[in-house]
Order: C-alpha cells, then structure tokens, then sequence
C-alpha cells in the first residue's frame, strides 16, 4: 500500500500545489506601522495608571485567580527565614576546587559536587562530539 502512495506521488507536480494551496495570506486589520524599522514607537513600555501607594503596599500582577485580588505585602517578618537568602552569592566550581574538600560546609560540599559532575558531562560530551 505505501509503495502504490509513493508512486502516486510522482507523478505530482508540486510546484503547481504549492502555487495554488501555499498562498500566504496575513490579517485584517494592521494597518501600516509608523515609524522606521525595529520596534514601533507605541511597542515599548508603557505608563503605569496604578498609583505609588497601590504599588507600595500590593504585589501587582501576583494574582493567578480569575476573579481574586492583587496579594498585599507583608511585613518581612511575616516570610520565612530562607526567602532572604535565595539571592545570595554562591561560590563558583574554580572558588570551591581552591578550598580544603574536608573542612567544606555539607552545602557547599553538595554544590561542589553537583557542579563537578555538570563540567564533567559537559567534557565528556564535547569529546565525543569532536570523535
């Protein structure tokens, strides 16, 4: 059965189905753009109508419900202790590879660890690529 399609199929000039059937069309509605090539002028960011205290005091944009409401802020004492120190500076593979391995906190051993075997794979893989 596949080899009666395919020999059907060659007998299809395929340079006429692309011209009837492959015809691009665009839009309604666009209009033309304003303005030189790139971005538009009224593509970039726009003035914000929300005031300062609204800012202030509620995460805008942080509602996933349909119907619900912008979170407010907290006091910071009000999230966990952990949260303050996702955005901390974690040592490098070549700053942990300096230090001792035995007097590694278990984190830092942990990260070391994890990131030698990442640049391990990494050169493993370009070996064998260039093979």
């Amino acid at each position: 059965m596949a080899l009666t399609y395919i020999r059907s199929l060659r007998n299809v000039n395929f340079h006429e189905v692309i011209q009837i059937g492959g015809c691009r069309t665009f839009a309604v509605g666009g209009g033309k753009k304003k303005g030189g090539k790139g971005g538009a002028a009224g593509d970039g960011p726009k003035a914000s109508t929300i005031s300062k205290e609204v800012k202030a005091s509620t995460v805008v944009g942080a509602n996933i419900l349909k119907d619900g409401a912008d979170p407010k802020v907290l006091p910071d004492s009000d999230y966990p202790d952990w949260l303050w120190h996702l955005l901390d500076k974690r040592p490098a593979l070549s700053e942990l590879k300096r230090k001792n391995l035995e007097s590694l906190p278990y984190d830092d051993l942990k990260r070391f660890v994890k990131l030698d075997t990442r640049a391990r794979i990494k050169e493993n893989n370009s070996v064998r690529a260039k093979n």
